[in-house]
């Protein structure tokens, strides 16, 4: 049997801030599904103030003790929880873990995910669970993989474990000054080489040269970041270990995001029957003060609102595209020039603009069931799972065609009659082809009878795990 490890800071419905979450809340249960009786997976992950009172009150404690880190000695604790059918277990401190202000971003981020990274090693005995594969999750995770080559392998409980690391979003590395390595990190001098990178300790790289196989997110993704363009400055270490380099694309929960089954829809539809969804737009349209019109395509944008995900080239179209009869929303945080931009936006087109400066993960469900056009311009995307939950909500895609947007969304064309692709796709990172492909998609919408032929060809496109789950389990197998 495959005892196989998840290894991450977040996991839906726990905690999540984004696609991380998603997938750690959603492949596991796949993995399990496809690999059936010969595969065993749990997952492990920080026990965060903000995981809901109604999950720990299932929880069991299976461990508590201490743990050394550098010179501090610390208590760790351990929780266990079924979950849909896969055990999940928590590691308890509260120093690390029980605070106010959002997951990530505290000023000492590298000591308390050294200290996860350390106590996932160090408690697995005393939980009766010490797997064959430990699939570590991006730079929070990444010296879980470190420290089980460098400080675990010699013990004869460890010795033929074997670990994956997954690449999320390269963007994000875990970059420290090399001082710290001893004092945070417990590590000697003699691990120099393998934590230092272009002059600083950098996480994901130790854990790329330390794991047995890396993964990323699709396959297009894991050939653009052996490229400067979009490695963030990792490109020259990928390559040197590209031989070990997997790109899989990731699905979405089909139970999670399911129009037919939402309780957060105002009215439930399918691809079969989906008459109802413009049944969603006119409730957003009544909620955010907006003309009611079935008759005009509601166009939205949920992102964080930084430069990667395009909103340099959206902000330069919002004027041109406003000159159509259409409404915009759009939802998310992030940078201060951007979102000044869209208040400003909003204040000049309040007949037709709502700009939504907020996170809530409630409120892009409906938004999804509610647009027509769903816009998607990233500069670069490691997978993206928007524009596959905006698909599966009967939103046109329009997106640009890197990472695994390109792997997930063809191009619209037709011929002899037939509709083909599932999206409308741009390759240039230019404004004008934004421009163009968000208003021939729009120009489809108007046309009725093709705009429901096109909604149900693409809300039956599987994005589901099924396919990806099975190559995850080729890729653990090919690890013996």
């Amino acid at each position: 049997m495959r005892k196989i490890l998840f290894v991450g800071a977040e996991a839906l419905p726990f905690a999540a801030t984004g696609g991380l979450g998603d997938v750690l809340g959603s492949l596991p249960a796949e993995i399990q599904k496809a690999g059936g009786k010969d595969v065993d997976v749990r997952v492990i992950l920080p026990l965060y103030r903000t995981v809901s009172d109604v999950y720990r009150a299932q929880m069991e404690t299976v461990y508590t003790g201490e743990i050394s880190l550098a010179w501090r000695r610390l208590y760790v604790g351990v929780r266990r929880l079924h979950y849909k059918g896969i055990i999940y277990y928590f590691i308890d401190n509260e120093q690390y873990f029980g605070r106010e202000g959002g997951l990530y971003g505290h000023f000492d981020d590298a000591e308390r995910y050294a200290f996860f990274c350390e106590a996932v090693l160090a408690v697995l005995p005393n939980i009766g669970f010490v797997p064959n594969i430990l699939h570590a999750h991006d730079w929070q995770a990444a010296m879980s993989v470190v420290y089980l080559k460098l400080k675990y392998r010699n013990d004869p409980r460890y010795t033929d474990m074997r670990s994956i690391f997954t690449i999320h979003n390269i963007e994000y590395q875990g970059q420290y000054d090399p001082y710290i390595l001893g004092d945070v990190f417990g590590l000697g001098n003699e691990h120099l080489g393998t934590m230092l990178y272009d002059g600083c300790i950098n996480l994901m790289k130790a854990a790329v040269e330390c794991c047995d196989f890396v993964s990323t997110v699709s396959p297009t993704y894991a050939g653009e970041i052996q490229n400067p363009y979009f490695s963030h400055g990792l490109d020259a270490e990928l390559r040197k270990e590209s031989a070990k380099l997997y790109g899989i694309l990731n699905g979405i929960d089909y139970d999670l995001y399911n129009p037919e089954t939402d309780t957060l829809l105002c009215a439930n539809y399918s691809a079969k029957a989906p008459a109802k969804k413009v049944e969603n737009k006119l409730a957003v349209q009544r909620e955010m003060a907006l003309a009611e019109r079935r008759d005009v395509p509601m166009v939205c944008l949920i992102s964080r609102l930084v430069a990667h995900k395009g909103l340099d080239l959206f902000c330069e179209i919002a004027e041109a595209l406003l000159q159509n009869d259409i409404q915009l929303i759009v939802l998310g945080l992030g940078d201060e020039k951007y979102e000044n931009f869209l208040r400003d936006l909003e204040y000049r087109h309040h007949d037709k603009v709502r700009s939504l400066i907020l996170y809530n993960r409630d409120m892009s469900k409906k938004l999804y069931a509610a647009c027509d056009i769903f816009l998607m311009p990233s500069k670069s995307e490691p997978c993206g799972l928007s524009q596959m939950i905006a698909s599966r909500y009967g939103a046109i895609p329009v997106v640009r065609e890197t990472g695994g947007l390109f792997d997930s969304i063809k191009g619209y064309y037709e011929a002899d009659g037939v509709l083909h692709g599932n999206g409308f796709t741009f390759a240039n990172y230019a404004s004008g082809e934004l421009l163009e492909r968000t208003e021939a998609a729009i120009a489809l919408w108007r046309d009725p009878k093709r705009r429901r032929a096109f909604v149900q060809k693409i809300m039956r496109t599987d994005f589901s795990w099924g396919a990806s789950a099975q190559k995850y389990l080729e890729m653990y197998n090919r690890l013996f």
